[in-house]
C-alpha cells in the first residue's frame, strides 16, 4: 500500500519532536535517530514505510522539517521540539526584522509576556510575513508580530537558524514587539 507522505510526515513529527519513546525509540543528545532503528521501530508500532518513503517526505517537505545527516545514516527535526535536544546551531545575527505568527486570542497575553517557547525549547521566528501568516492561520484568526530581532541582537539576546531556514531564540520580550 502506497504512504501518504502527509501523514508519514505527522508521524516522523510527532517521534522526532515529541515522543521518540511512543515507539521505543531513543534520540541522540543532538536530536539525530538511526533512520534504520527509526524505520524498524516504527514499523513493528504499526507505521509502515521505508527508506524511500523517509527519503521521498525529507526532501520534499515544503516546509523541510527534517534533516538528514551528512552521512545519511539519521535523521532529525529540524527544530520545534518538546524533548531536549541540543541541536549544535551556531548563534548567528538576525536579520533586523522577524516575524511570529500566532492567532488573535493570544495577542493580549503576547503584549503582556512576550513571546514564550511554550511547549517547545525555543520560540520559533520566521524571515517572512507570508510564512508568519501560514503559521498564525494553523491557530485560528492570525495576527503577526513584527519583531526587532536587531534591536534585540543589539541588547545581546542570542538567535540561531535552524536547516529549515527557521529563526529560533529562547524569549522576545514585549518591548521588541510590534
Amino acid at each position: 500500500m502506497p504512504v501518504d507522505p502527509i501523514q508519514l510526515s505527522k508521524f516522523l513529527s510527532f517521534v522526532l519532536r515529541h515522543k521518540p519513546g511512543e515507539i521505543g525509540l531513543t534520540l541522540s543528545s543532538e536530536g539525530w535517530a538511526n533512520i534504520d532503528e527509526l524505520i524498524a521501530k516504527a514499523n513493528a508500532a504499526g507505521t509502515k514505510f521505508g527508506r524511500s518513503d523517509l527519503l521521498d517526505v525529507v526532501a520534499n517537505s515544503d516546509k523541510k522539517r527534517f534533516s538528514i545527516s551528512p552521512d545519511g545514516l539519521n535523521v532529525r527535526a529540524a527544530q520545534g521540539h518538546s524533548v531536549t535536544v541540543e541541536l549544535g546551531l551556531a548563534s548567528q545575527e538576525p536579520p533586523s526584522l522577524l516575524y511570529h505568527g500566532t492567532a488573535t486570542r493570544f495577542v493580549e497575553a503576547i503584549l503582556s509576556e512576550g513571546l514564550k517557547p511554550q511547549g517547545r525549547q525555543q520560540v520559533h521566528l520566521s524571515f517572512d510575513e507570508a510564512t508568519a501568516l501560514r503559521v498564525g492561520q494553523r491557530h485560528g484568526k492570525p495576527h503577526i508580530f513584527k519583531v526587532d530581532a536587531g534591536g534585540m541582537h543589539g541588547k545581546g539576546f542570542k538567535f540561531y537558524r535552524a536547516d529549515n531556514g527557521v529563526w529560533l531564540t529562547d524569549h522576545v520580550p514585549p518591548e521588541f514587539l510590534a
